[in-house]
């Protein structure tokens, strides 16, 4: 239905685990040539080894709080694929801490990975993009920061907030090249984090959801996938919101 994919170069930071490593598997699957990067190379490695049913992905140790390190993984990405095509921006951390009780190494432990980090990959993506002629920029926030709130999650809601107002005036700059960015909005997703939540955190969740369940991770890499395409490349500085309609409703007697 859609132009192929097949044979682009990807690169997925936060890409060993839950939505990384969905976003990773689906573009694998569709011919793409992948390159998850992620803090622990352990991890890493046995990812990549997963990932190798889905097609061709590698692994690139790096950390994308720092700008050198996020050089380094772009820079490995164009030399193992001979270029960069698209970049999913999906390297995210979520400790909870309330108010009155985070430190400063806490807000800065969130914002440089959820925060600086998006603009550091995408700062050091940029020559390997125009060079692309298609360049894509997806980024993962979510509801929470955006849309909604959640007790202890300030850090983590100003960080993903703070990543729609760098994609809105990143897609102006970025357009002159022909480069589009656009944000998805993952809502209650079935990853390892969710489930550590706790059953009773799910139920509640699922009843708090229009559709009645949790997203999977297959839907929100379906969503990153349209947006890679030939057919998205007039979409820029938008966002897509996959949550099952959890955002809509005023409150759960309005579910009816």
């Amino acid at each position: 239905m859609f132009t192929s994919i097949s044979g682009r170069s990807v690169l997925v930071t936060g890409g060993t685990k839950g939505i990384g490593k969905g976003l990773a598997a689906s573009f694998a699957a569709e011919g793409a040539n992948v390159m998850i990067v992620g803090r622990d190379r352990e991890a890493g490695e046995r990812a990549a080894a997963e990932l190798a049913a889905s097609g061709k992905v590698a692994f690139e140790q790096g950390d994308v709080g720092s700008a050198a390190s996020c050089a380094a993984v772009v820079a490995a990405a164009e030399e193992l694929h001979g270029g960069l095509d698209i970049v999913c921006c999906n390297a995210g951390v979520f400790p909870s801490a309330r108010l009155e009780e985070m430190t400063p190494e806490q807000l800065e432990e969130v914002l440089a990975t959820n925060l600086k980090g998006t603009f550091f990959v995408v700062q050091a993506a940029l020559p390997a993009l125009r060079r692309s002629g298609r360049g894509r920029v997806i980024v993962t926030s979510s509801i929470t920061g955006p849309i909604t709130g959640y007790s202890g999650w300030s850090h983590y809601g100003a960080s993903k907030a703070g990543q729609l107002g760098f994609m809105r005036s990143a897609a102006l700059e970025l357009a002159r090249s022909g480069i589009t960015i656009n944000a998805i909005l993952p809502g209650n997703i079935i990853t390892e984090g969710l489930e550590d939540l706790g059953p009773d955190y799910l139920r509640t969740m699922e009843a708090a959801i229009p559709l009645g369940r949790l997203g999977s991770i297959k839907e929100v890499a379906s969503a990153a996938l349209f947006l890679a395409t030939e057919e998205a490349a007039y979409i820029t500085g938008q966002t897509l919101v996959i949550d099952g309609g959890q955002t809509v409703p005023e409150s759960l007697e309005a579910m009816g």
